[in-house]
């Protein structure tokens, strides 16, 4: 195999909560994550030419070692000494850096891709073992699905899918730096009442009910984004006012999706968000499920 084509999916939070700051400086989660289909594409190639060579049609993303795909391409080019080079296009949809996990998801495709190409033999196990190397979310992107992950995100418990439903996602034209997020969160002197019922979400997945899933979402990394940035509450509201059963941020921000019952409330809400001006990008997009064997 010389060439694979692959899908990097997005990701939403269906709840996120930070326990609190270990004494090594990270994070311990709570969160649900869930796939969704909207993606990038991503072609795998290999060439006579030695080393990694990465294209991208956003002119402002790194094309070297600070891009996750080369990282993901480098990790396995070197333990398996894996000779000649590998060209990369990677061609981005999910919104950047705006709490989707687009980049870890692009690498997460590379790692998979990869073990195809050249027949290395790596279960999902091995593959998500390594990708944790590259970044807390690899794993959770080579599993897919809906999933609670804890410790710092990479323990991870595959959980009932999301109902069928149709999902607006939409990011403002602002920066939000994960760093900054986590930095000013104070996590260990967050109020009880602060922190979302993670366990609730998880009851309304089992139980199949959108509506109650909608209305126990939560996002404790709210407390900082919100405040510092109103446009991400402006979003929420006007999703809610298009009929959204719940609307949230997902991740760290900047990005908000809101969960709709059909498809016509969900487009329909998208043509009155893209009139908005304090909005960069928007999407309808649907849960990706994993049929788990």
């Amino acid at each position: 195999m010389n060439k694979i084509q692959l899908k990097a999916l997005g990701k939403i939070n269906l709840g996120l909560d930070v326990l609190r700051r270990r004494e090594d400086g990270y994070h311990e989660v709570k969160m649900i994550m869930q796939t969704v289909s909207l993606c990038d594409e991503l072609e795998l190639k290999k060439s006579r030419k030695e080393g990694i060579q990465v294209q991208t049609n956003l002119y402002y993303l790194p094309t070297n070692e600070n891009n996750l795909v080369y990282k993901a391409a480098q990790l396995l080019m070197e333990e398996f000494d894996i000779r000649g080079g590998m060209s990369i296009q990677l061609r981005k949809k999910i919104p950047v850096s705006a709490g989707m996990a687009g980049g870890s998801s692009d690498a997460a495709a590379v790692l998979w891709g990869m073990n195809q190409m050249y027949g290395l033999g790596l279960s999902r196990k091995d593959l998500m073992e390594r990708g944790v190397k590259l970044g807390a979310d690899v794993p959770y992107c080579i599993l897919r699905g809906t999933a609670l992950a804890e410790g710092i995100g990479e323990r991870l418990t595959t959980l009932p899918s999301m109902p069928k439903c149709y999902l607006l996602i939409a990011r403002p034209g602002i920066n939000v730096s994960t760093k900054y997020v986590y930095e000013n969160l104070h996590a260990n002197d967050l109020k009880a009442e602060q922190h979302p019922d993670v366990d609730a979400v998880i009851e309304a997945l089992k139980e199949k009910d959108l509506a109650a899933l909608s209305s126990r979402m939560g996002n404790v990394l709210e407390t900082v984004t919100v405040s510092a940035y109103p446009v991400i509450d402006q979003i929420k509201k006007c999703m809610m006012n298009a009929g959204a059963l719940g609307a949230m941020m997902s991740g760290s921000g900047p990005t908000v999706f809101g969960i709709f019952d059909s498809q016509a409330k969900a487009r329909r809400a998208y043509r009155g968000m893209k009139g908005k001006r304090f909005v960069k990008q928007a999407y309808v997009t649907v849960p990706y499920n994993v049929r788990r064997t």
